[in-house]
């Protein structure tokens, strides 16, 4: 019991919101009459929100290094609108339109991280340029008309499913397969790194709590291997989404990047003391923000089957308080992408539950703008009592 206090004490914030998104979830299911977790609307849930998830992912780091992205939103659309030129009027092959609009969204990343981390201009006023500069550009690309519609192979990067090599009749054979493999892995990985922290002596999880987490999380995933084989099977943009999180929490979690962004975040001064290259790793980070900016645009644009001049309005609004939700600091160096998932998934399943209700969007802003207000206040809270 002890322990398990303990390790909320020393998480609170991000097991804090995955209570709080499970708690959420219950609510909504209980209120929707069992809408929610329906199999048709947790795929719909899956793709109608990854664009805010993707997003997430190179926002928080962004803001685990002290610095904000208000451009993402305008460079969705304009990769949306490069992407539909490319595809629609130069016929160009799909994979060639997606590395050419990646290409694009790294050198958006490294114009404006080159203003950031080398000429030091607040990133607030950069991205800021930023996101008026490529609204502009994506308006005169497209003449303020949508242009659509897109080849089937380019729509099926957001509205496909991976085949059924099995044939399962009323049941996806192939996803259940995949969750049972997962499980397995996961099981494995759980335990291989317990086993790690034992032989370096580092503390651990108590053998009970260690094994109920584990038990937890096997049956969430099987669960929705389930749900998911009901209906389609596994989403190709699930797997796009599934990848992201793994690399990505890899990498902040054990590269030496990883550390190097937290530490600018914590203390960019004694960062660049203790040999860390300050300017190139915060360079990075925003070629990264990016080309996932630039991958958001283009799944945004197959789901819509259309480039439209207004797609990703508000965009970087949902990103950042997503990670601000998932636990992330609002002074730089706290934050996790697993945080920055739940808070996404928060948001989503809000947004989803309340348009079930038949909410309007001005009640759902609102609650999302509390939501936000009292997440961040939580932080300001938490770092006033350490102090």
């Amino acid at each position: 019991m002890d322990s398990i206090l303990q390790m909320m004490k020393k998480n609170m914030r991000q097991y804090g919101m995955f209570i709080a998104l499970v708690l959420i979830m219950v609510l909504f299911q209980v209120i929707t009459d069992g809408i929610l977790l329906r199999p048709l609307n947790i795929t719909n849930l899956v793709m109608q929100n990854s664009y805010v998830l993707i997003l997430a992912i190179g926002m928080v780091l962004i803001i685990i290094a002290g610095h904000i992205d208000l451009s993402v939103g305008s460079v969705v659309a304009f990769i949306g609108a490069i992407s539909a030129v490319l595809s629609i009027h130069m016929h160009l092959p799909t994979i060639v339109v997606f590395v050419i609009s990646l290409a694009i969204g790294a050198c958006i990343g490294a114009w404006q991280g080159f203003w950031v981390a080398y000429v030091k201009i607040p990133a607030f006023i950069v991205t800021l340029a930023g996101m008026l500069v490529f609204r502009g550009l994506t308006m005169l690309i497209l003449k303020g008309e949508s242009l659509a519609p897109f080849p089937r192979n380019f729509q099926l990067v957001s509205s496909g499913f991976i085949p059924d090599v099995f044939k399962g009749s009323s049941l996806n054979i192939l996803t259940i397969a995949v969750g049972l493999l997962c499980t397995v892995a996961y099981i494995f990985i759980e335990l291989n790194g317990r086993k790690k922290q034992k032989k370096y002596q580092l503390q651990t999880t108590s053998g009970p709590l260690f094994v109920a987490r584990i038990i937890v999380i096997a049956c969430l995933i099987n669960v929705f291997s389930y749900i998911f084989a009901t209906y389609e099977g596994i989403p190709y943009i699930l797997v796009i989404l599934i990848a992201l999180i793994l690399a990505y929490s890899f990498v902040m979690k054990r590269t030496t990047m990883g550390r190097q962004v937290y530490a600018i975040g914590g203390n960019a001064n004694a960062a660049s003391l203790s040999g860390i290259k300050t300017p190139r790793v915060t360079f990075w980070i925003f070629v990264n923000m990016g080309v996932l900016a630039a991958l958001t645009g283009l799944i945004v644009a197959a789901r819509l089957n259309a480039a439209t001049p207004k797609a990703g309005t508000n965009f970087e609004l949902d990103a950042i308080a997503a990670c601000f939700i998932g636990g992330a600091s609002a002074y730089g160096g706290i934050g996790t992408v697993g945080g920055a998932i739940v808070g996404a998934l928060v948001m989503g399943v809000m947004n989803n539950g309340m348009s079930i209700l038949g909410l309007g969007i001005d009640w759902q802003q609102t609650i999302k703008g509390l939501v936000l207000l009292l997440a961040v206040a939580f932080d300001v809270y938490n770092k006033n009592k350490a102090v």
